[in-house]
């Protein structure tokens, strides 16, 4: 026990030196520090951002279904002599293939089947929204997609089979539409056609994969037959199967059997349809964040190891100007490991003061970035640990070998010393 108070005493007065030091050289210690800062906040920034859009990728895969396979004509990912001609050909996904799959499968939890309608222009009075993308659905839409109502209700199996015309509008809809006004039961227009509005989405922000609700508007599949013919290319049908516990993978297997017999097939016949799962999106961003973190660590690591040179060269600067103090420590009975110690924590100080500038100036991006784009950036107590875990590294390090010199001078040389 008494050991233990000898050490935490020699290193709160180690700490308290180091601190006196770092403040009578204020200009030294911040360039000495700034090698530190560019690193941790390369490393740290880049770890946050990363994090920061994985967390809303897997917000937005949980939304749309990481359990959904999606029945389209086009492939999400495609290798090399990709011949796009011979996707586009292909016949879209039809409502009679719906029904059959919702006779037919045995692995499945729900199904639906939606028709995307771009560009339009929705309306209430003298506010409209320009560009806005409408979606027809099939009354399954709640099982399959994830989502909450802000205000209102969803659609009753009768109103979607009978093709009512009623619509959902997203939060960011709401607002521009009707500001400062409750929207439900009341209409727009949609190219001029009425509809009234039954529910509002609760906000969700932005999403990575391009799925948010927030300016969407859905109404039954039936309704959107006003605007276009639904088996057309302008309708971009796909449908929706949602896997029961059997899981993704024999539910594709049980699909790719229904489509083919559904579409008279052959066998050894390709397929002229595309079973897509979000995890051929997952795979490919997790890839590309795999190697944005690896640019940040090596590109940190490279400005860390000048500020460690830097640091290094600071403390023995330091154990130069201190040769005298050092050789009256020792001459009243200082150990060589309490000189080693007092050396060591000062380099490690300077890279926390460092640390600690990084990860404000971190926490300030984030802040810049979370006001300028709709997505949730946060810096994790993760993050924060390895930054200071490194900054620590680094300063053991840099600071072990002045800090072995100053313990191992002879005390008489060093106090003659001028």
């Amino acid at each position: 026990m008494k050991n233990l108070q000898i050490i935490f005493t020699q290193i709160k007065e180690s700490a308290i030196s180091a601190l006196h030091t770092m403040y009578v050289n204020k200009v030294r210690t911040l360039l000495s520090t700034l090698g530190i800062t560019i690193g941790i906040f390369c490393i740290i920034a880049v770890l946050a951002v990363v994090e920061s859009f994985e967390n809303n990728l897997h917000q937005s895969v949980e939304s749309l279904g990481n359990d959904v396979i999606f029945i389209e004509k086009m492939p999400w990912t495609f290798g090399p002599g990709y011949k796009w001609w011979k996707y586009i050909s292909r016949p879209n996904a039809s409502i009679d293939e719906l029904k059959n799959i919702e006779q037919k499968s045995e692995l499945s939890d729900a199904q639906m089947l939606t028709i995307s309608i771009s560009g339009k222009t929705i309306k209430n009075g003298s506010n409209s929204a320009t560009g806005t993308d409408i979606q027809g659905v099939t009354h399954d839409f709640y099982l399959v997609r994830n989502f909450n109502l802000y205000q209102g209700r969803y659609f009753t199996e009768n109103e979607s089979e009978n093709g009512s015309m009623i619509c959902i509008i997203g939060y960011n809809l709401a607002e521009t539409l009707f500001p400062n006004t409750n929207p439900i039961n009341k209409s727009i227009k949609i190219s001029g056609i009425k509809f009234n509005i039954i529910g509002v989405f609760a906000k969700e922000g932005e999403s990575l994969i391009g799925n948010s609700l927030d300016n969407v508007t859905i109404i039954p599949v039936n309704a959107a037959a006003r605007f276009v013919r639904i088996n057309s290319d302008d309708a971009q049908s796909k449908i929706h199967v949602k896997a029961g516990l059997a899981g993704v993978p024999a539910l594709e297997q049980e699909l790719n059997g229904i489509m083919r017999s559904k579409r008279k097939l052959r066998p050894g016949q390709e397929e002229n349809f595309a079973l897509n799962k979000i995890t051929l999106i997952t795979q490919q961003l997790d890839k590309t964040f795999v190697t944005v973190n690896i640019a940040g660590w090596i590109i940190g690591l490279f400005a860390m190891l000048v500020g460690g040179f830097g640091i290094a060269n600071i403390m023995f600067v330091s154990v130069k100007e201190r040769t005298n103090q050092i050789g009256i420590q020792k001459s009243l009975g200082a150990k060589n490991y309490f000189i080693l110690i007092e050396f060591l924590i000062e380099a490690v100080i300077l890279c926390l003061l460092g640390c600690a500038i990084g990860l404000l100036l971190v926490w300030g991006i984030i802040a810049i970035l979370g006001a300028a784009f709709d997505v949730t950036f946060f810096l994790s107590i993760k993050n924060v640990v390895i930054g200071l875990f490194t900054s620590i590294c680094i300063g053991v390090i840099s600071g072990f070998l002045p800090a072995l010199s100053a313990s191992k001078l002879n005390p008489v040389d060093a106090i003659r010393s001028k």
